[in-house]
């Protein structure tokens, strides 16, 4: 399909123009108008609050990593184990092995 059929013309625009007048008087139309605007602006009052909410949820994600990331350090740091330039995963499987294995008892 072409790029140019997917648009409305000017053409379609009067016909359907016209099919409205028909359809609903020109006494109505003002009204329509108006309800069409308050559904075009209720949209984008959902559509912004939707980006602000996303935007928190990565903030929060970011930071719930960051404080991940901190407290992995500091427990590197109190098993004297150094943390720069270790990924996340390779600090876990350092402290794994620098803390002392737990024998299980039988209850």
């Amino acid at each position: 399909m072409e790029v140019a059929r997917m648009f409305i013309g000017t053409q379609e625009l009067i016909w359907i123009a016209v099919i409205v007048l028909i359809l609903f008087g020109a006494s109505k139309i003002p009204e329509v108008a108006r309800s069409l605007g308050r559904s075009v602006a209720e949209f984008k009052k959902a559509q912004r609050e939707a980006e602000l909410e996303l935007k928190e949820l990565e903030k929060d994600m970011k930071s719930s990593k960051e404080e991940k990331r901190a407290k992995l350090e500091k427990i590197a740091k109190d098993l004297g184990i150094n943390p720069e330039g270790k990924s996340d995963e390779e600090l876990l499987e350092e402290i794994n092995k620098a803390l002392p294995k737990v024998e299980k008892t039988k209850p």
